[in-house]
């Protein structure tokens, strides 16, 4: 048999899953075809706890960029495949070395594993069988047992062996949905797309809902939400995005008098739409951007009077983080110059100058009661805008109103 290459997909977490291991898996495979549907020559192969990407004449690094994304794997892994004879395997590591090229002197090793134990040959024996034709080969290369620049590892196992140098990290966590459903509130800021990958990774498929306060707020803001949205979608393969009409209730707010709980009152209008919101999507938890102290509506007290507004678990994938280590994830996403465009969403333009870091839930709680919340906040679930959003392509705008699945074009 020819060496074939391939890209060995290693899995993660799911090991730990017991009974729920063949379906995880299924999942992530799910989302490779997904992913690999534009490449038709490509072809996917399942063993336990690895997947096998045959990359056909397509070169691997147009794969990798893609399967790094896919949530529950864990490394890619390019290697070459042969049959598990010893002839076969050394000239397969032959050929991976050659592939580098060397021009200076580089250390280096073999690391030989026998999975398949009736192989003639014992992992130390298959160290020695072929590092020594490959130094033969290349004079530039120096053994170093200890931190070599390049480890040649094999595996051999009954139906094939696996001749490897380079392991890329993936993103890692659990596959997409496997862990159930979440709404996503969505801001345009830095810290809430965080929240939202930060929420994928951990299995959850999310729903996005952001709240538009037009004309207070522009339409290239919301544009900027559905922008951020489609990043996201780039980790999920499809992403549904709620667009709340605001407006009503926030110029509500402002005529109680009360600037100062004007934040409170609006996380927990939020909140409560949310909520309505996740009923019918069939949500079980609600997922924010909050870090403890970072803004006055994220004191401990304020978290705490605002969250009282729903019975949904409200998620904080960030609450103990700083700053800095919400930027560098953000950038490292791919949402972090989105979220610093110069386009205000409803909370930023309407802080007040000394906002509350210890509201009184009674005090809340008796200015919602003569605001007549329920009607708006019905009015305001009937009115959202719902959006399926994939990685780059054009929204697909429902009817307003829409909830149920067949709602959707």
């Amino acid at each position: 048999m020819e060496h074939i290459d391939r890209l060995m997909l290693r899995l993660g977490e799911i090991t730990l899953k017991g009974k729920n291991r063949g379906r995880f898996e299924k999942t992530i495979a799910e989302h490779v075809r997904e992913v690999l549907r534009p490449y038709p020559q490509a072809r996917l192969h399942r063993e336990y706890g690895r997947m096998y990407v045959q990359t056909g004449d397509i070169p691997a690094e147009q794969y990798i960029d893609k399967l790094k994304n896919i949530f529950g794997i864990v490394d890619i892994i390019p290697v070459k495949q042969t049959e598990p004879e010893l002839d076969q395997i050394i000239q397969a590591a032959l050929n991976l070395i050659a592939e580098y090229h060397l021009q200076q002197e580089t250390t280096f090793k073999v690391t030989a594993k026998r999975v398949w134990k009736a192989f003639p040959h014992s992992s130390h024996e298959l160290n020695r069988l072929i590092s020594s034709p490959v130094l033969r080969e290349h004079p530039l290369l120096k053994v170093d047992v200890r931190q070599p620049q390049v480890e040649l590892r094999v595996e051999v196992r009954e139906d094939a062996a696996y001749i490897y140098s380079q392991i890329i990290p993936a993103v890692g966590g659990f596959p997409r949905g496997s862990n159930g459903k979440a709404m996503l509130m969505l801001s345009g800021g830095i810290d809430s797309p965080v929240a939202g990958w930060y929420a994928m990774k951990r299995g959850l498929e999310i729903e996005c809902v952001h709240f538009h306060s037009y004309p207070f707020t522009s339409e290239r803001a919301k544009e900027k939400v559905v922008d951020l949205t489609r990043v996201l979608s780039g980790f999920a393969g499809k992403i549904k995005l709620h667009v709340v009409p605001f407006t009503e209730i926030q110029t509500a707010f402002t005529t109680t008098g009360q600037d100062n709980l004007m934040i409170t009152l609006m996380r927990r209008a939020m909140l409560r739409i949310t909520t309505r919101l996740a009923e019918d999507r069939k949500a079980l938890a609600i997922v924010t951007g909050e870090s403890l102290g970072q803004v006055a509506s994220q004191t401990l007290n304020s978290m705490n009077v605002i969250e009282r507004a729903t019975e949904l678990p409200v998620l904080r994938p960030l609450v103990m983080q700083g700053k800095d280590e919400i930027i560098e994830v953000a950038q490292r996403i791919g949402t972090y110059d989105l979220s610093i465009l110069p386009y205000e969403d409803c909370c930023t333009l309407f802080v007040p100058r000394s906002p509350a870091t210890n509201p009184n839930r009674w005090i809340v709680e008796k200015i919602e009661q003569h605001l007549e919340m329920d009607e708006m906040i019905a009015r305001a679930v009937e009115q959202t805008e719902l959006i399926e959003i994939t990685p780059g392509m054009s929204p697909v705008v429902s009817a307003v109103g829409a909830t149920e699945e067949n709602d959707w074009f």
